[in-house]
This record gives C-alpha cells, sequence and structure tokens, in this order.
C-alpha cells in the first residue's frame, strides 16, 4: 500500500518510493501538484523546483516572495454591447471557479489582491473586447481577473499590455455549455518588465476556447495556461507566438488536463530567438484521465534560433490513462534557418536581410492570424520585422 505523504513533501511536489523506501522523488504528474489559494502555504522557491529549474529566480523573487500591491489597477477599453465589466470583492463566488495556484508566485498574487476585474460575455453575436493596461508601474503588483462565457455566448476578449511593470497575476477563464470564446494575451511590455501569470480555464460542455498567446517584449514574461475539460464535448486551442531578443526570457509552462468524454485539444506554440542569451522556455503536458474515453490531442513546439547564443528549451509531456481515444501525439523541434529557404529567395534578387525577415514573419504569422482581429494581427507582424533590425541591443550581457 502506498504511503501517504507528509503535508511539507507534498508542498515541495514529492511524494514516497513505490517501494516504502524513505527517500521522496518528485511529483511528475501535473494533476498531483500541490495547489493553495494561500501563498503560506508553499515552501520557499530555491530554483531547484521541477516548474521553476528554467526560470530566472532572481529576477522573479519579487513577485515570487515579495509585498504586493493589489489594489484596481488602470486600464482602457471601449463599451462594447454584449461585454460586462466589473470590480468584484475578493470574496465573490465567481473567485476561484477556474482553477488555483499550483506555484508561490501565483499564490502570492492570489494572497495580495483586493479586488478582481470581471469580464462577462452574455451576448450570443460575437463580441470583441481590447482591454489596454499601458499605466501601470515598477511597484511589485499583484491582479486578478476573470473572464466569463455565458451559456451559447460568443465572444473576443484581448489583454493587451504595453508600458513599465513588476506584475505577478491570475487569469480565470470560464466557458460556460454551448459558448465559444477566444482569449488573446499580448506582451509588449517596457524592456525591463518582468510579468509571471497563470492562466486558469474551464471549458464546458460542447464549448470551445481559443487561447492565444503572443509574447515580444520585456524582460522576463513567464505565463503558464492551464485549461480544464470537464464535460463532453469540451474543445479548446492554444496558441502561442513570441520572440525573444538579447538578455530576454519567455516561458510558458502548458496543462491541458481531459477529464471527460469526446474532448479535444490542438497546442501549436511557435517561437523565434534573437541575440546573445535569448532564452526560451516551452513545458507542455497533457493529461487524458481514465475518465477521457474519445479524446483527440495534438500538441507541438517549434523554435527557430536566428543567432550564436540563444537558447529554446522545449519539453512536451504526454500521459494517457487509459486505452480508448480518438489519437494523441506531440512534437518539438528547435533549429537554425533553413538554408534551402534562404537560397530560394536570394537566388530571386532579395537579400539576405530581407529574407530573413520574410522567413520569420511567415513562420510567426501562422500563430499571429490565429488572433483574428486584422488590426491588431498587422501592428504585431510589424513589431516583429521591426524587432529583426539588427542593432546594438542584439549582442546582450557579455558572460
Amino acid at each position: 500500500m502506498r504511503k501517504q505523504p507528509d503535508q511539507d513533501h507534498a508542498k515541495h511536489g514529492a511524494l514516497p518510493r513505490s517501494d516504502g523506501g524513505s527517500v521522496y522523488v518528485p511529483v511528475q504528474t501535473r494533476s498531483e501538484r500541490f495547489s493553495s489559494t494561500e501563498v503560506s502555504e508553499f515552501p520557499e522557491v530555491t530554483g531547484r523546483e521541477l516548474e521553476w529549474k528554467l526560470s530566472p529566480v532572481a529576477k522573479l523573487r519579487p513577485l515570487i516572495d515579495g509585498s504586493l500591491v493589489g489594489g484596481e489597477w488602470p486600464y482602457q477599453a471601449e463599451a462594447t454591447t454584449g461585454v460586462q465589466l466589473e470590480w468584484i470583492d475578493r470574496a465573490d463566488a465567481r473567485v476561484g471557479s477556474a482553477g488555483k495556484p499550483e506555484e508561490r508566485a501565483s499564490a502570492n498574487a492570489w494572497s495580495s489582491f483586493e479586488r478582481a476585474l470581471s469580464v462577462t460575455v452574455s451576448g450570443e453575436e460575437a463580441e470583441d473586447l481590447v482591454l489596454t493596461r499601458s499605466s501601470l508601474t515598477a511597484v511589485p503588483s499583484a491582479a486578478h481577473t476573470i473572464i466569463t462565457a455565458r451559456k451559447h455566448s460568443r465572444g473576443h476578449v484581448v489583454l493587451h499590455n504595453t508600458g513599465a511593470a513588476m506584475l505577478s497575476e491570475n487569469v480565470e477563464i470560464v466557458v460556460e455549455d454551448g459558448a465559444h470564446l477566444t482569449v488573446v494575451s499580448v506582451q509588449q511590455w517596457d524592456t525591463d518588465a518582468v510579468h509571471a501569470a497563470s492562466h486558469f480555464a474551464r471549458v464546458g460542455r460542447d464549448a470551445h476556447l481559443r487561447h492565444v498567446l503572443v509574447s515580444l517584449d520585456g524582460d522576463v514574461v513567464r505565463i503558464n495556461p492551464s485549461v480544464h475539460l470537464v464535460s463532453d464535448g469540451a474543445d479548446v486551442e492554444l496558441f502561442g507566438a513570441y520572440f525573444s531578443t538579447a538578455g530576454q526570457h519567455i516561458e510558458q509552462q502548458v496543462f491541458v488536463d481531459h477529464d471527460a468524454a469526446n474532448t479535444r485539444s490542438r497546442v501549436a506554440y511557435k517561437g523565434a530567438l534573437q541575440g546573445r542569451d535569448a532564452r526560451s522556455v516551452w513545458v507542455g503536458d497533457v493529461l487524458i484521465r481514465q475518465s477521457g474515453v474519445g479524446t483527440d490531442s495534438y500538441e507541438q513546439n517549434r523554435n527557430l534560433l536566428l543567432t550564436d547564443g540563444a537558447r529554446a528549451d522545449s519539453i512536451p509531456n504526454l500521459e494517457i490513462e487509459t486505452g480508448d481515444i480518438a489519437g494523441a501525439g506531440h512534437a518539438s523541434a528547435s533549429g537554425r534557418f533553413d538554408d534551402e529557404q534562404l537560397f530560394y529567395l536570394q537566388a530571386r534578387g532579395i537579400s539576405e536581410e530581407a529574407a530573413r525577415r520574410l522567413v520569420v514573419r511567415g513562420f510567426l504569422a501562422e500563430i499571429v492570424q490565429k488572433i483574428g482581429l486584422p488590426d491588431l494581427e498587422t501592428k504585431l507582424e510589424s513589431a516583429i520585422e521591426a524587432a529583426l533590425v539588427p542593432g546594438p541591443s542584439q549582442e546582450g550581457p557579455s558572460n
């Protein structure tokens, strides 16, 4: 009989060995990780933990352990029919309806926020809402946002981040039965911004969520989406595009939990890295439970390394607890430019620099075009192309 882990080891994400030995081993299954909304219940972060070992913990330390300002934060958004925005108290029943933290920075934000911004989509005709944050500060802060798509509603919500930030936040997404929701999170922070976020989503019967992450700017951007498919026919698409330049760290740890029959997931993240010490981390966890019969799942991550000194970590994980599925798979690839593509373009009179920009723009455009808002897509594609122009900043810090 398996021993029950003591609370201290459980908090560290460790379980006893199955042979009854005294040595504890790390929890490998995402669904078994310790979770809590109280930061005091998490142990100190050393940087050796499974969820932190690839992250720049020193830069994130103010958000992991520090005191956070948790008041209402400024935003800009135009009124939209069928979408309601309101500030709600942390005791509101909607808080915690999609998930809860699995790591200390997320729990610190949860323990620190005073009021949450609620975004409710209720119209059956598709509505678009663009919510922009451009007036935050470098003071360590906490935020909490809840996006709810009511039954059979249709909506498109964009969270566009610009300016200064030292921010830890949680975003909850609830897609009720029959609803179709697209949530887009765009990071175009100042170059010294630090942003840690956990996105929790709960998708109901015959509901569909499209979640798109685009991270282009900021010193450290660490956004971890987690999706729980809780009812028959739930469907999720998770897309991500990122561009990491010299000294910049962009990270995504993705989790899809197939907990009901006949659910579907598609995960596709693509990144480009340019400059010394440009860094990206992508971890993709997919769990198909015994209850997830008929599951159809596929995840992939592709990285394009443009210069020496750039590093991309890509770790896909797939756990299957039932053999009665429609299909499941994963793929990961990181590499440099395809010389044949460059030769083809240069043979037609295109300079090497222009050819490289065309290849990278086309590589990431596949994801950016999933946003569904042409004006925003064009702006982001232009921002990607501008980032490709070589400059002194591409050398990055020396070792």
